[in-house]
């Protein structure tokens, strides 16, 4: 089968990779090994764009320049060029908890009918962080107050964001002497463009100081806000069984991918599939129904709460085009590839863009407004029915892997299922980690790069930590990828765990790694840690805990702010291809060694996940051991 194994540990992406190069369809691998040798200086991060005096490159060998053009230093340009990437991923998770917020406005005013307060109960929780009264008020009236102060947040120049307060007192004071807590999401990212432009802040120690309070502003600000009101709007997720992978499309089905970021529209789109008229055109047409599918965090979204099949991650979206069954791939924001539109031209797929924020040349575009939400659904199904008598069944080829899972784990529910309904607690996690049946917790998050073999990085270090003890939460496409190699089932314990987890999961009931979100939902991460600690006995601070985070095939500016407020909140973080700072030994130094003095968190960089997991073991035993926990149960 060629070279594809190389490519993906996934055999159903293998199948179409094989596919691509049959039919002489170039994807994304395709594009990766074109552009090899990739950029040297670009890769290093000394090279700057950030006036026309240059470019300007600095020799890494220090037998040419040394100096940009301005005099900026290889130290300097790094730190700017790491300030502007984390700037740009909080926008974008920021912007989207933004969407949301209006989202709800509109539905508290009547004006979005189509949504309503789904969660009163954490509606009034979050109401009680902004300091809203709720006695005797309606759900709307609690509702459009929450969402006015959310989007006030956005703006505001001084005092701090009000989600700061959620996390453990310690870490708030060790932020405000530092002088890192986010007064305003956006006035954040403004400095970060206003401090990198040319003749600005020099100072590479400066420089990366206001990239954990920008990251700060989106994992406690933006990012929250995003995961948080989307609960209220759209319901909090509970445990649900799914499938993953791209065996769940239909042959004899109304394919549609839905694909992106924001569920205010992936949200209508699963209500209208359920619309009688939509599915009797469907029957009409030929096909049994309509099928729903999801792609990249849209998948997510709707997994956690309808229990939607999730088609695959971010590598798989032309993938998914590439099967000949595919009438619809409707797409947002975020991690969407600009060649989706050369691929569709190969097939009968209809590409739809939906947000003024990402359109396509040539591409329909057919805006979505919360308005207009379910009658908007409504008429991108129907594109999609009347596309199905253009398909080709004789390309048709759809991979029949598929795997069952369990998602929809959050902070509130855990506490619940481990606990009980009458003793909600996360007591029980505190207790595994003190008796040493439990040796930590580990996050595992983020994006696929063609870089490094598809899905390899996530589910083998995640194979690697639980058979280690270590309970693993994960997020966004790492959470797909380890779902599809059927980690994310209760049985799965007791081929992959060790036995102090195997023990807590058959307990409970629970697989031994949680999907617990999109990757906005990191956030919930972030609280969890925070009541872990409220619990007590495991430390005053994030930075106390015996946990640690990683990205092992990171791509998105995005996971450089996750990763940033990560470190920032005190979690040892590990990323595979290392950040673009190479260039700079200083600036290296500072984020892998000497941020732990300042913050409890640092980076490591390892591409080999199975060596990164264990560095993250390493890191939790020594955490255990200053906080004097007994020793692990089963070595």
């Amino acid at each position: 089968m060629s070279n594809t194994r190389v490519k993906s540990v996934d055999t159903a992406s293998q199948k179409m990779i094989e596919r691509a190069k049959i039919d002489n369809i170039q994807i994304v691998w395709d594009r990766y090994d074109i552009m090899q040798p990739q950029c040297g200086f670009g890769q290093l991060g000394i090279c700057c764009r950030n006036c026309n005096m240059g470019p300007c490159r600095i020799d890494p060998f220090g037998e040419g320049a040394q100096k940009g053009v301005c005099g900026a230093s290889a130290d300097t340009i790094v730190a700017r060029n790491l300030l502007r990437m984390i700037a740009a991923g909080a926008a974008a998770h920021s912007d989207h908890g933004r969407d949301i917020a209006e989202a709800l406005l509109l539905a508290s005013e009547g004006k979005a009918r189509d949504y309503r307060v789904s969660n009163p109960v954490k509606l009034r929780k979050i109401a009680s962080y902004y300091g809203i009264k709720t006695e005797g008020r309606q759900d709307s009236e609690i509702a459009h107050e929450v969402a006015l102060k959310a989007l006030s947040e956005f703006g505001q120049q001084e005092d701090e964001l009000r989600f700061i307060s959620r996390a453990p007192k310690k870490t708030q004071e060790s932020w405000r002497k530092l002088g890192i807590v986010p007064r305003g999401v956006d006035r954040e990212i403004v400095e970060c463009l206003h401090r990198t432009n040319m003749g600005v802040d020099n100072e590479y120690k400066n420089i990366i100081m206001h990239g954990l309070r920008t990251a700060l502003s989106d994992g406690w600000g933006g990012s929250m806000i995003a995961t948080e009101l989307s609960d209220v709007l759209l319901g909090s997720p509970t445990p649900i069984r799914s499938k993953v992978n791209l065996g769940v499309l239909k042959e004899d089905y109304v394919n549609v991918v839905v694909h992106g970021h924001e569920p205010t529209l992936s949200e209508m789109v699963v209500q209208a599939s359920h619309d009688s008229e939509l599915i009797k055109l469907a029957k009409d047409k030929g096909a049994k129904g309509i099928n729903i599918v999801g792609m990249c965090c849209t998948a997510n979204e709707i997994l956690m709460r309808h229990g939607i099949h999730v088609a695959g991650n971010f590598l798989q979206q032309e993938l998914a085009i590439l099967t000949g069954a595919v009438e619809l791939m409707m797409v947002d924001v975020q991690c969407i590839m600009p060649a989706l539109a050369d691929v569709s031209n190969c097939f009968h797929t209809e590409l739809i863009t939906t947000s003024p924020k990402a359109k396509f040349p040539g591409v329909t575009h057919i805006e979505f407004h919360p308005e207009k939400a379910l009658e908007i659904s409504k008429t991108i199904l129907k594109r999609a029915v009347d596309n199905f008598k253009n398909r080709n069944k004789a390309r048709v080829v759809i991979p029949q892997e598929t795997m069952d899972l369990i998602a929809g784990f959050t902070a509130e529910d855990i506490p619940y299922i481990i606990g009980g309904q009458y003793r909600s607690t996360w007591r029980p996690v505190n207790d595994g980690i003190i008796s040493g049946r439990l040796r930590g917790i580990a996050g595992v998050v983020g994006c696929n790069n063609p870089n490094v073999p598809h899905d390899f990085g996530h589910t083998a270090m995640v194979k690697e930590l639980v058979k280690n003890d270590v309970l693993v939460v994960v997020t966004g496409c790492a959470a797909i990828a380890n779902a599809k190699m059927g980690l994310l089932k209760p049985e799965s314990a007791f081929e992959f765990a060790g036995k102090g987890l195997q023990e807590i999961c058959e307990a409970v009931g629970i697989p031994p790694v949680l999907h617990v979100g999109s990757c906005v939902d990191n956030s919930r991460i972030l609280i969890a840690c925070s009541e872990i600690i409220e619990q007590s006995g495991l430390g005053e601070r994030l930075s106390d805990l015996p946990v640690a985070g990683a990205a092992p095939e990171w791509m998105s500016e995005k996971a450089v702010s996750i990763g940033f407020y990560f470190v920032a909140s005190g979690v040892f973080t590990v990323f595979g291809t290392p950040q673009p700072v190479f260039g700079s030994q200083k600036v290296t130094d500072f984020i892998t060694k000497e941020l732990e003095d300042i913050v409890g968190g640092k980076f490591a960089f390892e591409v080999d996940p199975i060596k990164a997991a264990h560095l993250m073991i390493e890191h939790i035993d020594k955490k255990r051991k200053a906080l004097k926990l007994n020793p692990v149960m089963y070595q």
